[in-house]
């Protein structure tokens, strides 16, 4: 099995889609997984239009636990920059809870 097989029972799938897991760290009571979003263009763009710049500060989210191990996902997400209007963009993606630090779905079990 490969370890992006084994990703898709662990992490939620949007987390599969839009980021690539770059780490791994066991800190005593908890998991820490590292993901940066991927060098994927937001619908409707294209690399005429906008460039890459760099990633925002890392967001911690709250998941599901592991083996009594807490587990937080530490995003970056992708700023995007467009050539014409240099206004810089993220792609909007809906993968935490309003007003938590919890992914939606451990969010929802938890009510």
């Amino acid at each position: 099995m490969e370890k992006e097989e084994i990703l898709r029972y662990i992490l939620p799938e949007e987390f599969i889609e839009y980021f690539d897991l770059k780490g791994i760290d066991s800190l005593h009571d908890r998991l820490l997984f590292t993901l940066d979003e991927k060098y994927i263009f937001p619908d409707g763009y294209n690399d005429n239009e906008l460039e890459s710049k760099g990633f925002t500060p890392t967001n911690d989210l709250t998941d599901f636990p592991i083996r009594d191990r807490r587990v937080i996902l530490r995003i970056r997400r992708r700023k995007w920059k467009d050539k014409k209007t240099s206004k810089t963009y993220t792609r909007n993606l809906d993968i935490k809870a309003e007003e938590t630090s919890y992914t939606k779905e451990f969010a929802s079990f938890l009510k």
